[in-house]
């Protein structure tokens, strides 16, 4: 994303931290991981840098098709902190809906071209 530069080195500075914490603090009983959260509504990032006017529990791309909430993440970190994720270490979590999966974006409109393709027929360039 432009100007995000600092943002994004910051983030893989975090996420190599951990990395090496879950290496050298691992014999120690410890575990390290990130939360990578995605889209959250009603959080100081989404207004500032959230799409100006969108229905905030609404995100048109994302294959669950809606921002995540505060307790998504909750629940996600909830999780780590259990039994349940006991043998987790050195690993990022993306909680975002799958829109991790959506960088770059794509040559089809998501999530239109997946519930009717033959809606986007007209975009595909016919092979001869």
């Amino acid at each position: 994303m432009p100007f995000q530069a600092h943002v994004s080195a910051a983030k893989a500075a975090v996420d190599a931290l951990s990395n090496v914490l879950a290496i050298e603090e691992g014999p120690h009983g410890i575990r390290s991981n990130v939360i990578a959260p995605g889209p959250i509504a009603d959080t100081e990032g989404m207004d500032r840098l959230g799409p100006k006017g969108e229905v905030k529990t609404n995100l048109n791309g994302s294959p669950t098709g809606r921002m995540g909430t505060v307790s998504d993440i909750a629940n996600s970190t909830v999780f780590l902190f259990s039994d349940a994720a006991a043998y987790i270490t050195g690993q990022v979590i993306a909680v975002d809906g799958g829109t991790w999966h959506q960088q770059g974006g794509g040559i089809l409109p998501y999530p239109q071209s997946v519930l009717d393709p033959a809606s986007v027929m007209h975009l595909i360039k016919p092979r001869l």
